[in-house]
């Protein structure tokens, strides 16, 4: 009996019918990945399936330790084969866990493997997937397609030449719409330990000499023209915390002559910087018509240990807390609104407890005449793109906002394998609603449902980014 069947995660009768007749046949609209450009325009040709499924994954990397799995079967050098294995044994005990869910649709939908992945099949299953990965020539460009995917904006550096962007983009044969992610956060995280070197950087790709904050600022809108130029109007932040104080260019300017001097910065010092600067990139992304997404709430590489052994983005993060989260917010969002300055924002919370502050929140600043929920709350991320993460963050905003607006799912994910997180994505929202019609509280209106599921999986998206006209595959 096969585990992925028709009806997986979609409960009653109801949602059956909303997931088969609307949610299942929409295109992706994938507007936030780490997805490598360059793997997409050279259609990188994969070794294995360890190096396709297992490399760069740092969630699959936390249950293998959880297990007691040794690293070199993780992130060291064993054998692709002894890695594979490694990871069959952890996912046999991973029920319960999204990744159970997300890897058996992974078999099921690119490599038409319906057995679970155990301790007794990993062998033969090892040897069917890399069987398929080059008979089939199984490669970047075959999962997007394959996928449906019409939309992709990855995540890129100010200071990136985005050749790889411009070549995808001259490529008639590729359907799919690929543009660069306007990611500065080296900018303003004036702390790090390698911030001088970057505004040094900065100032090679943009041309400009940077000797104060306005210079600073000026060479930012300098990089984000250029991804202008190449059909970019997202941009995407991430921050541990917002701060509760108000932005102040004269400090600012301060704050950055004494760290390029070579001086630290303290914790005040470094919240104001990071205030002004996110002030005025929102400024700048109104002046550009740019969505400016912000993640926050997340404790990085809190293992000392293996980050000094393995670096960053290697599996030791965690959720994080904080204070004045609400004042933080309303000021941010106020200020620019005030000066009519606004752009359009996401905003992804990756601690839940927060949700209800979010949608309280956005919903102050839903005034431009024409566009349906401008500030928008994002899906729910990392640690919260779960059934029990994703159904929270749909309630709070049905319960505070308007579930009809929501721009859905974004895959967030450094692997090609991971579309199915769309699936599994709207296989929970058809079931969240299906549940409501099922027990009264949403009429069985099939003419509003139809619009609720299409809207959630594509269209709003389009819409909010401005790509409702990108070609069908």
């Amino acid at each position: 009996m096969s585990y992925i069947d028709e009806n997986f995660m979609l409960n009653g009768k109801a949602a059956k019918k909303l997931y088969e007749n609307y949610g299942k046949m929409q295109p992706i609209f994938d507007y936030h990945c780490h997805l490598s450009p360059k793997e997409i325009y050279e259609n990188k040709v994969f070794s294995d399936i360890s190096e396709l499924w297992l490399g760069g994954d740092h969630y699959k990397w936390r249950a293998m330790r959880a297990m007691g799995v040794s690293e070199d079967c993780i992130t060291g050098s064993a054998s692709s084969k002894d890695k594979f294995k490694a990871w069959a044994y952890t996912l046999e005990h991973l029920v319960g866990n999204p990744l159970y869910h997300w890897s058996h649709l992974e078999l099921k939908r690119y490599f038409g493997i319906d057995e679970l992945l155990t301790t007794d099949n990993w062998e033969t299953i090892y040897n069917k997937c890399n069987e398929k990965i080059q008979q089939e020539s199984l490669r970047p460009r075959t999962f997007i397609t394959q996928s449906n995917v019409r939309f992709i904006c990855t995540t890129d550096d100010p200071i990136d030449t985005l050749e790889y962007h411009s070549l995808i983009m001259q490529d008639t044969g590729f359907k799919t719409c690929v543009v660069p992610g306007f990611r500065p956060d080296k900018a303003f995280n004036i702390d790090a330990e390698h911030f001088c070197r970057y505004i040094h950087s900065l100032e090679t790709a943009s041309g400009c000499t940077i000797g104060d904050y306005p210079s600073l600022i000026a060479a930012l809108e300098n990089r984000l023209l250029h991804f202008k130029k190449l059909g970019s109007n997202v941009s995407d932040h991430g921050i541990g915390s917002l701060y509760a104080v108000e932005p102040d260019v004269h400090e600012a300017n301060a704050i950055l002559l004494k760290r390029l001097s070579g001086n630290s910065v303290t914790k005040a010092e470094k919240a104001l910087f990071q205030t002004t600067v996110l002030h005025d990139l929102g400024t700048l992304y109104h002046k550009h018509a740019f969505v400016m997404q912000i993640h926050f709430g997340a404790l990085r590489n809190n293992n000392s240990k293996a980050f000094t052994r393995l670096g960053a983005d290697s599996g030791y993060d965690s959720i994080k807390d904080q204070n004045c989260l609400a004042g933080a917010l309303n000021g941010f969002l106020d200020r620019l609104d005030a000066a009519g300055t606004l752009p359009k924002c996401i905003f992804y919370n990756l601690n839940p407890v927060y949700n209800d502050l979010i949608d309280t929140t956005i919903a102050n600043f839903q005034t431009e005449t024409g566009v349906r929920s401008k500030i928008q709350h994002g899906s729910g991320w990392w640690f919260n793109d779960t059934k029990r993460g994703m159904i929270d963050q749909m309630d709070s905003l049905a319960t505070q906002g308007v579930l009809m607006n929501f721009v859905g799912m974004l895959t967030d994910s450094r692997s090609f394998m991971s579309y199915t997180r769309h699936e599994y994505f709207r296989r929970i929202l058809c079931t969240y609603v299906g549940e409501k019609v099922d027990s009264g509280e949403f009429p069985d209106d099939e003419k509003l449902l139809k619009k609720l599921i299409t809207n959630i999986c594509y269209a709003n998206a389009a819409e909010y980014f401005n790509k409702t006209n990108l070609e069908a595959l």
